[in-house]
């Protein structure tokens, strides 16, 4: 509509801050005018006329007829003029007028000054011209606090430094005063230690250890605790659950087949390892990116690579080559948001729409991987040969040239039989007859060689075929490969099209860091790979990268409070949460980095801080003035995971197999369950009792077949990163705790040990009931209850003794205060 031709900038004074209800003003009247009538024609995708009207800044600057809005003074803004509609060649929108309280509302946001909260009119204003070539990344856009290097604050002072028993306290305590509240008081040592035991265990404390804990009257017996449970074989299976939920573990490929992935529980079995070892983060890091590059003879970090194997994957797609991109897509999406916190895969089709993330810069990460072999289920581009111990594979070259040393020596003694025979015939049959060697001996053998030789010949035969073909037997995982040495080019996809690719791209970080360009170096001679996902994989771990230290550190937090100092976990983005405490945030982070990025030390740091161990009790005034709990005044309630009601189920009845490892198992799921399928139970195993009784994080994770408690409980969506886990309220929990199959079972099961450890005395019953399932001592009045449980329910018509406990056991595993943890 107007040429597009440079115009000055018009300059604004710095405006004062937007006061409450200026900000109020904004959001409620001017942003949605803006936004549903002008972003279409002059917003961050479109600039007619060289005008942006979605910040202050791109407004006070203009476009090629002048600055649109001039602070203070609407009869001098074009875009007051604009939407009055009083100049004939000056209306907007064009299609049709705004209403008058539109227009008045725009009117009087100039003349109050323009405030636009969060901007002011010295940030650098986003003016298309006709040089300008995709996102142009602002120093405003470097300001964000994510993008900052993570700095070691200082502690600060606080009003009550008796309460201070490690720098998390003198930071939360820092914010408390800040808004006038406290602390809440500690937790009972009952509550404290079944806290403990689910947050590093995932599994209830038995009767004994609460005892011990309890009447423990030493200074240190709570840190001794911490130390114990951090040693504990348990804890790596609980944390090995929160690692998987984030790179979408599954042991299938889903669609409608959703066929197995070939010894994928590898992959988790190695997570388990690497948390019960403490193996540092950042190396963690490095060997699932690039394990094999980083240490190719270390069979933990090739079968860690079984991290690009995990997502879905279409055994039928009707578009090869996008099939290949959203393979790819999904290992960027998956590495962005789990490493970096950030969306960067919404940068495959344009520049991020909110993010200072170019859509090129999309396309450089995914040029780390483009060399990547495509999934194929099993394909021989997919799998590594386990060796277990370190002389596995010297034992297995051994026994290879050993085979292949006796298949040599068998068909050496095969060969002189048949010379022998072959020379004796030729010399009858004369020189131009070639004998067929084999059919004679199988039709006139007997006459030929004589009943010895004839059976030493078959004998020599038997033994070949056996021996044929035989390699030693081998285990195998899933882990990446590359095509080789060299990768293929990669373009940007227009529109995400892998049809349409437009400009060639190399391998790069993101352009809002700041971090120094790749260095990829030559492949050594022989080299299967091209280097490029360590050289990612470094930098991902590296100083220079500020939001890998602090995405985990968050994450650690979040999976001991219940949520995040930024309740984003996965999006550390512009419109993702920002921290409520990011001073503790950085501390964290850069304690971690300080002690060798390993976690159990900050694991221990958290729990040890009166932080950790405050009460969930409710307080009115701290809930009126902090309802939400940003500031940490309490430790917030939570309900136990999937795994953990399955698990703790099984712990309390005395059923829970604690054998750790290998393949998933398969609990029963009913016939109803299995009739969804398209092939009713179809890919589902059936294990022995011993075997379906082991923890949750052992169950076979088939992405179209759930395990039906845990998927009523909300287990992690296995399609894609799942950073936070939802906590519903569905009337089929209910269902599935008074009415399930195994639920029912472990009553049964409960009701046996009940009876078996308390003897027939109900009174005894009943409180052990109450050790187990609560980790407390019931009161007189629950006892009374259970009791008056007994004499209600013997006193129906076919209910035995027997039926009753097995009842009261049901109700106990369905109490509130077992399924939630104070």
């Amino acid at each position: 509509m107007f040429a597009l031709v440079m115009t000055p900038m018009v300059v604004a004074a710095e405006p004062a801050k937007p006061d409450a209800e200026q900000i109020r003003f904004f959001e409620s009247k001017v942003r949605p005018v803006l936004v549903e009538n002008c972003f279409k024609c002059h917003g961050p995708d479109k600039q007619k006329a060289g005008l942006r009207l979605d910040s202050r800044a791109a407004a006070v600057a203009g476009g090629a007829l002048g600055a649109a809005v001039v602070p203070g003074k609407p009869e001098d803004s074009l875009l007051v003029t604009a939407v009055r509609h009083t100049d004939d060649d000056l209306k907007m929108p064009p299609s049709k007028k705004l209403n008058a309280e539109q227009v008045a509302d725009l009117t009087r946001w100039v003349k109050i000054g323009a405030p636009w909260p969060g901007e002011s009119s010295s940030a650098a204003a986003p003016v298309a011209t006709k040089s300008s070539v995709g996102m142009q990344i602002t120093d405003k856009d470097r300001a964000h606090w994510a993008f900052q290097p993570v700095k070691r604050p200082a502690i600060p002072a606080v009003s009550n430094a008796a309460w201070v028993k490690n720098p998390i306290d003198a930071f939360l305590l820092a914010g408390l005063d800040a808004k006038g509240l406290k602390p809440n008081p500690p937790a009972s040592k009952t509550e404290l230690i079944r806290r403990a035991y689910y947050d590093l265990t995932g599994l209830p404390p038995t009767p004994a250890e609460v005892d011990a804990f309890v009447n423990d009257p030493a200074a240190d017996a709570y840190e001794k605790l911490v130390d114990t449970l951090l040693e504990s074989p348990r804890h790596g299976e609980k944390w090995a659950r929160h690692w998987l939920d984030l790179v979408r573990y599954a042991e299938t490929n889903s669609y409608e087949r959703d066929n197995p992935k070939p010894s994928a529980w590898r992959y988790r079995d190695y997570v388990i390892r690497s948390f019960n070892a403490d193996k540092p983060y950042d190396r963690f890091v490095r060997e699932q990116l690039a394990g094999d590059e980083v240490a190719p003879e270390d069979t933990d970090a090739r079968i860690a690579t079984g991290y690009y194997r995990l997502g879905i994957w279409d055994d039928e797609p009707t578009d090869a080559e996008q099939s290949r991109y959203d393979g790819l897509d999904d290992i960027v999406a998956t590495t962005g948001q789990v490493f970096l916190g950030l969306t960067v895969d919404c940068a495959r089709c344009h520049d991020h729409k909110i993010d200072p993330i170019p859509q090129k810069d999309y396309y450089r990460l995914l040029s780390f991987f483009r060399n990547v072999n495509h999934f194929r289920n099993g394909g021989a581009t997919d799998e590594y040969p386990i060796f277990d111990r370190p002389e596995s594979k010297q034992e297995f070259e051994d026994r290879s040239r050993e085979i292949e040393a006796k298949r040599d020596d068998l068909r050496e003694k095969i060969a002189v039989i048949e010379n022998e025979l072959r020379s004796n015939l030729k010399q009858s049959l004369g020189e131009k007859k070639t004998p067929d060697v084999r059919q004679l001996i199988r039709t006139k053998g007997l006459q030929i060689l004589g009943k010895d030789r004839l059976k030493q010949y078959q004998d020599l035969r038997r033994e070949l075929q056996q021996i044929e073909g035989k390699k030693p037997s081998i285990e195998t995982a899933l882990c990446v490969t590359e095509a080789g040495p060299t990768a293929p080019e990669t373009h940007v996809l227009l529109r995400g099209n892998p049809h349409v690719p437009g400009d060639k791209v190399e391998p790069g970080f993101l352009t809002v860091l700041n971090s120094p360009a790749p260095v990829i170096p030559l492949p050594p001679s022989g080299a299967k790979t091209t280097g490029r996902r360590k050289i990612l994989a470094d930098w991902i771990v590296s100083e220079s990268n500020p939001l890998t230290a602090r995405v985990i550190a968050n994450r650690v937090w979040q999976y001991h409070f219940g949520r995040g100092i930024v309740r984003s976990p996965s999006n550390f983005g512009t419109q993702g949460d920002r921290p409520t405490n990011p001073q503790l945030l950085d501390w964290l982070a850069s304690e971690m980095i300080s002690g060798g990025w390993r976690l159990k030390a900050l694991h221990k740091t958290i729990m040890t801080s009166n932080a950790y161990r405050m009460s969930s009790r409710p307080n009115a005034e701290a809930l009126a003035k902090d309802p939400v709990n940003d500031s940490f005044w309490r430790f917030d309630m939570r309900r136990l995971s999937a795994e953990e009601i399955r698990d703790s189920v099984l712990a309390v009845s005395g059923e829970l197999n604690p054998a750790m490892f290998g393949p998933g198992v398969y609990p029963e799921i009913p016939a109803e369950v299995m009739a969804g399928q398209s092939v009713p139970g179809k890919g589902w195993g059936k294990s022995t009792r011993e075997q379906a009784a082991r923890r949750s994080v052992y169950v076979h994770v088939k992405r179209s077949l759930i395990t039906p408690i845990l998927e009523s409980f909300d287990l992690a969506e296995t399609d894609r990163s799942s950073p936070v886990r939802f906590s519903t309220t569905q009337p089929t929990q209910a269902l599935a705790m008074l009415n399930g199959k195994f639920l029912n079972d472990q009553a049964g099961i409960l009701a046996a040990r009940l009876k078996r450890d308390a003897g027939e005395d109900r009174k005894s019953q009943v409180r052990l009931a109450f050790k187990l399932a609560t980790s407390r001592e019931a009161t007189d009045a629950e006892v009374k209850r259970g009791l008056d449980l007994f004499e209600s329910m013997s006193q129906s018509p076919g209910v035995g003794k027997e039926e009753a406990l097995r009842a009261f056991s049901l109700v106990v595993l369905n109490l509130n205060e077992f399924l939630y943890l104070d």
